[in-house]
């Protein structure tokens, strides 16, 4: 079901980008920015390994903390298994939600030739393929089981393609703050900026309570939708930025001539 979805996306990043080839967000540009983000780790800087750092000793000292009571603490009350709020937080982070929001923003687009909403499906389908690659590879090779196998929170079967044995990172928690970040940088007012980030906080929540993740998987899984989303928004915005620079010396030139 994971490969589909991934696959899907892929599929709808090429159908919309041939029909604006002539334009920016095109499919040639995906293809060499997915080499860049490949060999993004050979360019990594002292604070990017840093980033990495925190979440591996933070995922860790969540799990030898937090994650036990937190289940344990859970499991007391599954009142609220089917509430609006656990059925929201779930829901943002479901593997067809990007698909749903790419969809949507891409028709906008192509119907009225848009470049916002154009750039803001480019970056939900991308954003959202490099973190499913990552979290998918990620959960084969750790093989964590989760909380409702009752194996405990230091139960690992590496390289295991069972849907009971991918807790670590949490699928749902990386894909929820993957669409928030990237609809919230797009967003213009700061409330809209705020409020985008509502469901993401909810997701991880939802799937703790669920007992289908550890808090320490959600966390990780919540830094690395966050940090591949950041890093798909900010390159687009350095190279408008590149862009506008470059398009306004000729102007100048010209004008100074004229004078």
């Amino acid at each position: 079901m994971f490969h589909k979805i991934l696959l899907s996306l892929l599929v709808l990043i090429i159908c919309e980008s041939s029909l604006f080839a002539q334009n920016k967000y095109d499919f040639s540009q995906f293809g060499h920015e997915t080499g860049d983000f490949i060999k993004q780790p050979s360019k990594w800087d002292g604070s990017d390994w840093l980033k990495l750092g925190v979440m591996g000793a933070g995922s860790f000292l969540l799990i030898e903390t937090v994650d036990q009571p937190a289940r344990d603490l859970v499991l007391k009350d599954r009142s609220y298994l089917y509430s609006v709020p656990i059925e929201a937080g779930r829901i943002w982070g479901e593997l067809y939600s990007p698909i749903v929001l790419f969809a949507g923003f891409a028709a906008h687009s192509l119907i009225t030739n848009n470049t916002s909403t154009r750039k803001v499906a480019y970056e939900i389908g991308q954003a959202s393929l490099y973190t499913g690659a990552i979290t998918l590879i990620l959960k084969t090779v750790f093989g964590r089981s989760r909380p409702y196998m009752n194996e405990g929170i230091s139960s690992y079967h590496p390289f295991s393609f069972r849907d009971d044995n991918h807790s670590f990172p949490g699928g749902h928690t990386a894909t929820a703050l993957v669409l928030s970040t990237v609809l919230s940088r797009n967003a213009g007012p700061t409330w809209l900026k705020v409020l985008a980030y509502l469901p993401a906080v909810i997701t991880p929540f939802s799937r703790v309570y669920e007992d289908k993740h550890w808090v320490s998987s959600c966390f990780f899984g919540g830094a690395l939708g966050y940090f591949v989303a950041k890093w798909v928004v900010d390159l687009h915005e350095k190279k408008d930025k590149q862009f506008q620079s470059t398009s306004n010396t000729p102007l100048l030139n010209i004008s100074i001539v004229i004078y």
